[in-house]
């Protein structure tokens, strides 16, 4: 469902959603992300949809939120209006996995945003960046929160402290991004990366993303007894019958999603 804002295309069970707003910087303006949220949610509700790619435009995958909004907000407008966190939130709470391909700038919340994602794929000329400091603001969308989950403590904290930017390629070693790629590149492996996934049994894909980030939120112990819950469930799936027989008797398997 194309608007102004983004473009959806759905191919072999993979949507790609497009911001595409008249800005090629595409700010996090309420609008950008109210339509994201919205095209998410249909596409986690749509039995069609297996996996999700986003991604923005060559310049700026998204180069940070909507600074001009927070001008004339007080604390008690952004507090009373949960800004930020009442339609950023809901990014993180979707069940299918999202393959996000950055080209040009990440920066801010646009860094935030990927960071929601699941796979991030860079392109060469991607930056990633939290220069919230510069604007005598904390990150609002887990920028000191994921940032160190991702890369570090000493990293990030250079880059939520200093404003500090990095590429592609520094991303790829500080574990941020899983692949960096050509630019004109970078969309269709997202692609390749989300089909390769959506080939799989939908309810054990859903349940892996739930458990590995289910690791980030608990102990060790909790985190590998949620895990071997989940394993025991799968067996009353017909996918997982299938995928053993497949295996055991040297064929592709068929999943069925039940």
């Amino acid at each position: 469902m194309p608007t102004s804002l983004l473009t959806e295309e759905t191919e072999n069970g993979v949507v790609v959603i497009r911001l595409s707003s008249d800005n090629p910087l595409n700010p996090l303006t309420d609008e950008l992300v109210d339509a994201l949220v919205s095209a998410l949610e249909r596409a986690d509700a749509d039995p069609g949809v297996r996996a999700v790619v986003l991604t923005g435009s060559a310049k700026a995958f998204a180069a940070g939120a909507d600074v001009k909004a927070m001008v004339p907000l007080g604390y008690c407008d952004a507090f009373q209006q949960d800004y930020i966190g009442r339609n950023w939130d809901a990014v993180r709470k979707v069940r299918k996995p999202i393959v996000a391909a950055v080209r040009g700038y990440a920066l801010g919340g646009g860094c935030e945003l990927a960071m929601m994602c699941d796979i991030v794929l860079a392109a060469e000329s991607a930056v990633f960046g939290q220069p919230e400091v510069a604007l005598g603001i904390v990150p609002g969308a887990g920028g000191t929160q994921r940032l160190p989950r991702a890369v570090g403590k000493s990293l990030a904290m250079l880059m939520c402290l200093t404003g500090k930017s990095i590429t592609a390629a520094e991303a790829q070693r500080a574990g941020l991004v899983a692949e960096v790629v050509p630019d004109d590149e970078v969309v269709r492996a997202a692609q390749q990366t989300a089909g390769a996934i959506a080939r799989h049994s939908l309810p054990v894909v859903m349940a892996i993303k739930e458990a590995v980030n289910r690791s980030f939120e608990s102990s060790l112990n909790e985190g590998l007894l949620f895990e071997r819950r989940l394993f025991h469930a799968g067996f009353a799936l017909h996918d997982q019958k299938e995928g053993i027989a497949a295996f055991t008797e040297r064929r592709s398997p068929s999943f069925t999603d039940r």
